[in-house]
């Protein structure tokens, strides 16, 4: 069992969680909306009222937010928290400025970080069937793939650092 922290528990990130529950991993979760974290509850997310509280003890924390900022804002927040080692994954379809920005505060503490944004709607990952991409430099894929393995089953792709690419989007 891995001990993992989910912050945004939203449309999306809400039925990733549960499906990491129903995989056996302890989850604690955090997220702005007292509806979302209500909804958390109800799937066995042991929901948390503060990111402090979401990250500590965690092996690995994953972030599912609505955009660059929003992940610059809370990654900022959690580093002042986690473990050098935990492993941070953005599942947010972001910028690649925000995500290269995101890595690099990780890199500064000592904390193996992931790309791993997710494609599909809210209905495709309550059955655990969403596609999903992982991308690291640096950071082995066993390591992201306890994580990631309970909604990420049917395509995977582990890729390396893309310098040259522009747009990063799980959809285009």
């Amino acid at each position: 069992m891995t001990k993992i922290a989910f912050i945004g528990l939203g449309n999306m990130g809400g039925p990733m969680a549960a499906n990491l529950v129903k995989a056996g991993h302890a989850v604690s979760g955090f997220d702005l909306s007292e509806a979302s974290r209500n909804a958390a509850a109800k799937t066995g997310i042991a929901v948390a009222g503060s990111i402090a509280h979401a990250v500590r003890g965690a092996e690995c924390v994953i972030t599912m937010l609505p955009a660059g900022t929003h992940v610059l804002y809370v990654w900022d927040e959690l580093l002042g928290f986690v473990d050098p080692g935990t492993l941070l994954i953005d599942s947010s379809t972001i910028d690649v400025d925000s995500a290269r920005k995101a890595h690099a505060l990780a890199e500064k503490i000592g904390c193996p970080s992931l790309d791993a944004p997710v494609s599909g709607e809210p209905v495709v990952l309550r059955p655990a069937r969403s596609p999903s991409w992982l991308a690291a430099a640096m950071t082995p894929l066993p390591a992201a793939s306890r994580c990631s393995r309970p909604w990420a089953r049917r395509s995977s792709i582990a890729a390396g650092s893309a310098p040259a690419r522009r747009q990063r989007s799980a959809t285009t």
